[in-house]
This record gives structure tokens, C-alpha cells and sequence, in this order.
């Protein structure tokens, strides 16, 4: 029962981690309480991805028309074909988990769920383990509000499960997870409410952009609710009170999914009986190298509250392995902040917007351009969105862009990749792309930056 390392949570961070140690002569275990994979394979990227797949065949479908393709019928959706296709995707990536661990003598694979009692030791199932360091890397879960306690609400988790597409989907919440499921139920035909308290969706992002994608969940047909806090819930019929400004009105649905953020699963851990500490929303305090403040004990992934993203997992297990075995170090603090929301089409950031830029007192320079101009748009018939660069005027380095559009989430590379190489925006300015894309206006918008108000 004594090991070099033990693992605990087998996302995105933790079967990587496990692949390491043990190439390196480490004897290992990795400890999971319920499915092989996390959060990423099971109930985030990949069958939510699978599902946004089948919603923009939905749409392609209904939408052809002007560009000339016109499809006689009806288009119906199966969910149950849907869901099927997704549980395979699903289970093909817990067997190949299950495989990793198994072929590899120096892993062993631990199912239960750990308590730690001590910064050395932890219980699963009754049995006691010692290892010589330990990586938590248990992840987060969906925060539930108070006054949802007594009606049968859906989550990220749960509505996945579901066979049948629901009458009227009420969604609570305007982030990327409610964005996400609010416009692929809408498509596959549910009538969709989404309710924000804030004053805009997204609302981490510049306005313009959360009005822009109003906008175009609206032309899909999907009811935006801002300002909307949710005051009274009823189980009859699924009814729930929305306070809208200095109003009250109801709304009633079929569904309701809470889409209002997600907490760490750090309560049951028995961090408690360790030297490890959590801040006040319950994240693993960390330094630069994700250590703890108990020794040998490190947090990865979306516990430490460095990220919550499936890439941030990723490289907190690069950061550690780093440390243990290469000679060139990784930092948290290398990395740029990045990430989409992958509604259709997407939006994709990196780095600081125009609220950053302002509440840091930074002078900036911004190239601006709307998706309408650019001529692959056009041609694909998709010119939602406009994408925005910021370069510091000082260093002429760039600072962050935020890109709305058909290929965001590929094309906003092209912007990190630069901020990685430390170079002048020059560099991108007079770089030759190929003709017709969407990325070939980069160059074009950076030859137009304009002082930033």
C-alpha cells in the first residue's frame, strides 16, 4: 500500500501525469471514484461537442436555402441516436484509459473515493495508502443556487442523459455552458428561455460582443431574458418566477437546466486533515509550480482555480512533469489566458480585452473588423461576428484579441501563437496568407490600428 506517487482523479491532468511518473521507474497509483476520464470525456468536451455536431447538421439543413439547396420535408432529430452516438465517443475514450492503466505494471488503478488522513497517507474503501507525494486532481462540479433544492432541475451532467428533446428548455444562466446547450436544444427543436441577471451575455467579454451573440441566438429564435433574477421556483409543470428589473413575471417550461458556474470538489477530501489550503470559494491554494502549502502535495486541473479548462488541466500536468524530469521549467504564470465557448459560431479569446485594458490603465492601439466584410464569409454564407486585436503601444507586442465567427476557435491561434513568441505585431502584419480564408484579414486589420478610447 505504499507508493512513489498517488494520483487522485483520472481528468484530463491525471492518466498523463500516471503515464510519466511510471515511464520514469515510478511506482504509481491513480485513484477514481466514478467514470474513467473527468469532466472533459464524460460530461464536458467531448459529448457536448458531439452533440453541437449533430445541432449545426440540423441547422445547415434548415438554412440552406438561400445558398441554393433546398431540402423537401421535414428535418427531425432522434436524441436517442444522438445520445447513443455520444455514449460511444464516450466509451471509447474510458477504454482507452482503462487500457493505459492496465498494460502499464508500474500503474495501478483504484476505484473509490479518497479521503486523505494525513499529508502522507489517505483512505479508499477502508484501505490505507502511503505514498512519498500526492496530485489532486479532482475537479469541479456544477454549482447549484439556493431555491432550486425542491424542483427536478437539470445540469451540464444530467441533461445529457436525457432521450427525449424537451418541450420549452429554460436555462438559467447566459455563460458558455448555458450558450452552449441553450442554442443545440433550440436547434434540435426545443423552445429555449434563457434567463441572465446580469446586463449582458458572457459577461467576462467586451459588450459588443455579448449584444452581437443576443443577436444571434435571438434570429434563432431562442427568448434572451437579461437582468432576470430568479426569485420563486415551483415544481408544478416546472414553473419558475423571473424578477425582471422592478417587475415580476413567470415563465413556464418543460426543463430547467442551472447553468450558473461550477465549484471545486474539494469538500469530502479530507483536506482537512492536511496542511493544504483553500481559499474562500474552496480552491487549492497553489504556487507557480501548483504545489500545495502541505509538502509533497501538488493540485492540478480545475481545483486550483488556475483555469478550469481542459488546456489549463493539460498543462498543469506539462508544469509538474517539468519540474520533476526536464530541464527547461513551465511556470502557471508563462501561460496566456485562452479559451472559446463553442456556440455556433464560436467566440475564442486570448489575453486581456478592452475592460482589461482600461481597468489596468494600459495604452493600446485595436483593429477592429466585422465578420460582414470578409470575403470567405460572405461566401460561406456565415458573417455573424467581428473579431478585435489590441496591441500595446509602447512594445508594439500584442495583448489579447477576442474573435466572433465561422473558424474562431482555430484562427485565434494565430494571435497566441505570436504572444508566445514575444513578437511585434509587424510580424503578422506583413505575413502573406492564403486566399480565400478568413484568417488572411489579420494582416489586413493590423495595417488599421486605431488609438483604443
Amino acid at each position: 500500500m505504499k507508493y512513489d506517487a498517488i494520483i487522485i482523479g483520472t481528468g484530463q491532468a491525471g492518466p498523463s501525469l500516471a503515464a510519466s511518473l511510471a515511464s520514469h521507474g515510478l511506482k504509481v497509483a491513480i485513484i477514481e471514484k466514478a467514470d474513467l476520464g473527468g469532466t472533459c470525456v464524460n460530461t464536458g468536451c467531448t459529448p457536448t461537442k458531439a452533440y453541437m455536431a449533430s445541432a449545426r447538421r440540423v441547422f445547415m439543413a434548415r438554412s440552406s436555402e438561400p445558398l441554393g439547396v433546398r431540402i423537401k420535408g421535414s428535418v427531425e432529430v432522434d436524441l436517442k441516436i444522438i445520445k447513443n452516438r455520444k455514449d460511444n465517443i464516450v466509451n471509447d475514450s474510458k477504454t482507452g484509459l482503462k487500457k493505459l492503466f492496465d498494460s502499464n505494471e508500474h500503474i495501478t488503478l483504484i476505484q473509490g473515493k479518497a479521503s486523505f488522513t494525513d499529508d502522507s497517507s489517505l483512505e479508499v474503501n477502508g484501505e490505507t495508502y502511503y505514498a512519498d507525494k500526492f496530485y489532486i486532481n479532482v475537479g469541479a462540479k456544477p454549482s447549484i443556487p439556493k431555491g432550486f433544492e425542491n424542483i427536478n432541475y437539470l445540469t451540464n451532467e444530467s441533461i445529457l442523459e436525457l432521450e427525449e428533446v424537451p418541450e420549452h428548455l429554460m436555462i438559467v444562466g447566459g455563460g458558455y455552458v448555458g450558450l452552449e446547450f441553450g442554442q443545440m436544444f433550440s436547434r434540435f427543436g426545443s423552445k429555449v428561455t434563457i434567463l441572465e441577471r446580469g446586463s449582458q451575455l458572457l459577461k467576462k467579454e467586451d459588450p459588443e460582443f455579448g449584444e452581437a451573440i443576443q443577436n444571434i441566438l435571438e434570429q434563432e429564435g431562442i427568448t434572451i431574458a437579461l437582468n432576470s433574477e430568479c426569485t420563486k421556483t415551483e415544481q408544478q409543470g416546472h414553473q419558475i418566477t423571473v424578477k425582471v428589473n422592478a417587475g415580476e413575471r413567470v415563465i413556464s417550461g418543460s426543463h430547467i437546466l442551472l447553468a450558473t458556474g461550477r465549484q471545486p470538489n474539494t469538500q469530502d477530501l479530507g483536506l482537512e486533515h492536511t496542511s493544504v489550503n483553500l481559499n474562500d470559494k474552496g480552491y487549492i491554494d497553489v504556487d507557480d509550480e501548483l504545489k500545495t502549502s502541505a509538502e509533497h502535495i501538488w493540485a492540478l486541473g480545475d481545483c486550483n482555480g488556475q483555469g478550469a479548462f481542459t488546456h489549463t488541466a493539460y498543462n498543469d500536468c506539462q508544469i509538474v512533469i517539468s519540474h520533476l524530469f526536464e530541464d527547461r521549467k513551465r511556470y502557471v504564470s508563462d501561460r496566456f489566458t485562452c479559451y472559446a465557448a463553442f456556440i455556433d459560431p464560436p467566440i475564442a479569446r486570448v489575453g486581456m480585452n478592452r475592460a482589461d485594458l482600461k481597468a489596468a490603465g494600459i495604452k493600446a492601439k485595436i483593429a477592429t473588423k466585422s465578420m460582414s466584410e470578409i470575403a470567405r464569409a460572405k461566401e460561406m454564407g456565415e458573417t455573424h461576428g467581428l473579431l478585435n486585436i489590441y496591441i500595446e503601444c509602447k512594445s508594439n507586442k500584442f495583448l489579447g484579441a477576442t474573435f466572433l465567427g465561422v473558424g474562431a476557435d482555430e484562427f485565434i491561434h494565430l494571435i497566441l501563437d505570436q504572444m508566445y513568441a514575444n513578437q511585434d505585431y509587424k510580424v503578422l502584419r506583413d505575413a502573406v496568407h492564403i486566399h480565400p480564408t478568413v484568417s488572411e484579414l489579420l494582416p489586413t486589420m493590423l495595417e488599421n490600428l486605431k488609438p483604443l478610447d
